[in-house]
């Protein structure tokens, strides 16, 4: 399907607002679809930029269907430093008669980047689009894993139609189900009750309060390695670098936070989109949250520059394996470590009750600190929680 159907360019009086002096900026040195008379060929690509101006289902974020050229113009601003890195823009969404418009038209465009092997950076709109995203995954027949970098959950209430506070709920209830690992990074305990937390656990889900996670980002690295989804929404970050949400908060992730953990996505050889939402121009100061998104994106392009095949498979011989004997647990407990990247995993691929099913699941990113806690006769609870998935 031809997908420039689906996809308005960018206009030139946009581009020339941008103010682009140098010819290394991002706006001068990547590919933009700016002819809607001349779609261009998609081969060759390995980014695409694409932009979603929806809100109808945003839960009182009415506005945020700006943000994708809002974003745009910082990060146009910005140079590029990856010569080698073929990126395309390829404009806006085209906003559907009705939301389930757009929902198709995403996918479709989603779809075919995929054939592409080309990675969308997805410039919302409410973080409701996220739905039709993971929907592509299902003509895949894989199991995929979501990353969330949220400060709630977005499970909404029962029978709560879908929206950009309930979007989770439907993907979790999504028959036929392809959702193996879903994680969020950030949640904050006053805006999730006990319940919610109760049932991510239930679920085997992981969650992780920002309390935990601010004292060292680094631990994100591996919760990050293991989404082939990064969806985030902007209300994560604390209104002091990014005041353009409707319900800022004084609490919440810095801008540096966010650079580490969107490079963190770009190093990342599993993940095949990234998402932007929630970004409301309207209450935005200064356009301080656009300079904060646009350098998150910057720096998703610079770990996607020193990515590596870093991923174990089975016999590679580019991994240190380490067996850990526990008392009271029957098997070893397996650990890989790459000789060049320093990375570690845990190898889950003895437990696997459907080999085909679960091999891209087979083998669980950790840190050194699992190896070491597991050396103090301690199983890591992460080790437990994919352990009863692969039951």
């Amino acid at each position: 399907m031809e997908i420039s159907v689906f996809l308005n360019n960018i206009k030139q009086d946009f581009i020339e607002s941008c103010n682009l002096y140098h010819q290394n900026q991002i706006g001068n040195s990547i590919t933009i679809y700016k002819d809607e008379n001349e779609f261009p060929e998609l081969d060759g690509y390995e980014l695409a930029i694409i932009g979603v101006e929806e809100d109808r289902n945003s839960l009182d974020n009415k506005g945020c269907r700006e943000a994708p050229n809002a974003i745009r113009k910082s990060l146009y601003q910005l140079f590029n430093h990856w010569k080698d890195i073929k990126i395309i823009d390829l404009g806006n969404i085209k906003t559907g008669f009705g939301i389930e418009d757009t929902y198709f038209a995403l996918n479709k465009v989603f779809m075919t980047l995929m054939k592409y092997r080309i990675i969308p950076i997805i410039l919302g709109g409410s973080q409701d689009l996220t739905y039709p995203i993971y929907q592509v995954y299902e003509n895949t027949g894989k199991l995929v894993n979501i990353t969330s970098i949220d400060s709630r959950f977005d499970i909404g209430q029962d029978e709560e139609e879908l929206n950009s506070n309930s979007y989770l709920s439907y993907i979790i209830l999504h028959q036929p189900n392809f959702l193996f690992n879903y994680t969020n990074i950030g949640y904050q305990s006053y805006y999730v009750d006990n319940y919610s937390v109760d049932l991510m656990k239930q679920l085997l889900f992981d969650v992780h309060r920002i309390g935990k996670i601010k004292n060292n980002i680094e631990i994100t690295e591996p919760l990050i390695r293991n989404a082939d989804i990064v969806t985030i929404d902007t209300s994560a970050f604390r209104a002091a670098d990014a005041p353009g949400v409707k319900y800022n908060s004084p609490n919440g992730f810095s801008s540096e936070d966010g650079c580490k953990m969107t490079r963190y996505a770009g190093l990342n050889p599993k993940l095949t989109s990234i998402g932007f939402f929630e970004y409301n121009p309207s209450y935005d100061i200064n356009n301080i949250t656009a300079n904060t998104l646009s350098q998150m994106i910057w720096y998703f392009i610079e770990g996607f520059s020193l990515r590596m095949n870093d991923f174990p498979t089975q016999n590679s011989k580019d991994f240190k394996r380490y067996n850990v004997r526990l008392e009271d647990v029957s098997d070893d407990i397996v650990f890989l470590c790459h000789k060049i990247s320093g990375k570690w995993w845990m190898d889950l691929s003895f437990k696997s009750k459907d080999k085909e099913r679960y091999e891209r699941h087979h083998y669980i990113p950790c840190s050194r600190e699992d190896y070491d806690l597991t050396m103090e006769n301690e199983l890591p609870d992460k080790w437990w929680q994919f352990y009863q998935k692969l039951m």
